[in-house]
């Protein structure tokens, strides 16, 4: 009992360290960094910014049309493993549960919708203060040409957006659109973007160039064995980027206000053509993939008719009509230089997104001649120099 009364009891010294100010007592190289701040937006909602982690709790609540295609995992991941609640807005079932894994327990909400429902987007994004546009169609259907989606979607989802005075709209749109574009695919991705603009002004608009990675329709249509049938002898050219930099762009623009009102361009480093990128394919496959140019007076009328006879996408007139453009970029918009960004080159993850297209024989075949020996010592290989 004397031992502990001895311990309870304070001593002298610490009484007089204790009466010293704070300042004093920490070291000069002991500062507590900052995880967390509180952010104040345009509508003057406080929203709490964290450093990000997986189990970690943010205050963003952003909604993102069109997460169930190619490019919509990869904001959502970004956005669900940032903190923020991310719903998602879906009409198959099936289509979006790969999206439940994006983020921790209950930080990735669905909701069902019809983009010919008003009542439904206005239940997406009355809750949100973020709003993601990714709808979009290359291909018209049944139910819904391309105006339908590009126009009419768009104005659907800007006008619940500017309702709910939402504090940031960005609209996904696509690379070389212009009023009098030859493609239709592009002339409604214009109108999309002055529709949003007119509704909502502070309209964030992201243009990217044709992505690829593992769901693309670059790449793996390249390296199928169904693709035989082109047009303009594959001469098309364009800045290929990849999916997984637009992905973190976007993440980037959703939460940087300086970004509001902006166009940007994302496209990749270097400009190929898509005969290019064919070479680049059949050299990582090790197959030589047959590719029979059509003229584009068969081609589009033959696609045009099995686009509406059919009822899983074959390709379409205005996908033909799209072949014989190349891509053009608007010198006034902003890159992802002014995002402090330097997107990846195609050729260094051909590997990554065709390794599974070799055949197994690979492995068997018999030594190489000395031929190709000489073939083999003009590359350098990652273990030559170490």
């Amino acid at each position: 009992m004397a031992l502990n009364r001895q311990l309870c009891r304070a001593s002298p010294s610490l009484t007089t360290t204790l009466s010293k100010p704070a300042a004093a007592l920490a070291p000069a190289h002991s500062h507590r960094r900052g995880l967390q701040d509180i952010a104040i937006t345009r509508t003057g909602k406080p929203i709490i910014r964290v450093a990000g982690g997986r189990s970690s709790l943010g205050g963003h609540t952003a909604t993102v049309f069109g997460a169930t295609g190619f490019l919509g995992r990869y904001i959502v991941n970004r956005l669900a493993r940032a903190g923020c609640t991310v719903v998602v807005p879906f009409r198959e079932e099936m289509a979006k549960r790969h999206l439940k894994l994006a983020g921790d327990l209950g930080r990735v909400v669905f909701v069902e919708y019809d983009l010919r429902n008003t009542t439904s987007i206005d239940e997406s994004v009355r809750h949100s203060d973020m709003v993601f546009n990714l709808v979009g169609r290359d291909y018209p259907t049944k139910n819904f040409d391309l105006e339908d989606v590009h126009v009419e979607g768009t104005r659907r989802i800007a006008e619940a957006t500017a309702k709910y005075d939402v504090d940031r709209f960005i609209h996904v749109s696509s690379h070389s659109v212009h009023p009098d574009s030859p493609a239709e695919f592009f002339r409604t991705k214009f109108r999309g973007e002055q529709v949003a603009r007119e509704i909502y002004p502070e309209t964030t608009i992201v243009r990217p160039a044709p992505m690829f990675g593992f769901e693309d329709r670059l790449l793996h249509r390249l390296a199928g064995t169904t693709n035989t049938l082109t047009c303009n002898n594959m001469a098309e050219r364009f800045w290929p980027v990849h999916c997984i930099d637009v992905g973190a762009a976007l993440e980037k623009i959703g939460l940087d206000d300086t970004t509001i009102g902006q166009t940007y361009e994302l496209y990749g480093p270097k400009n190929y053509s898509l005969k290019e990128i064919s070479v680049l394919v059949d050299a990582e496959i090790l197959k030589k993939r047959r590719h029979i140019n059509v003229p584009k007076w068969i081609m589009a009328p033959m696609y045009g008719m099995l686009n509406k006879a059919l009822w899983f996408p074959v390709g379409s007139r205005d996908e033909v009509e799209r072949e014989y453009m190349d891509q053009f970029i608007d010198k006034n918009a902003k890159t992802f230089k002014d995002l402090d960004m330097e997107p990846g080159d195609i050729a260094n993850f051909t590997f990554k997104y065709l390794q599974h297209y070799r055949s197994s024989a690979y492995y068997d075949l018999p030594p190489m001649t000395e031929k190709e020996k000489r073939e083999e010592k003009k590359y350098l290989h990652v273990l030559d120099d170490q």
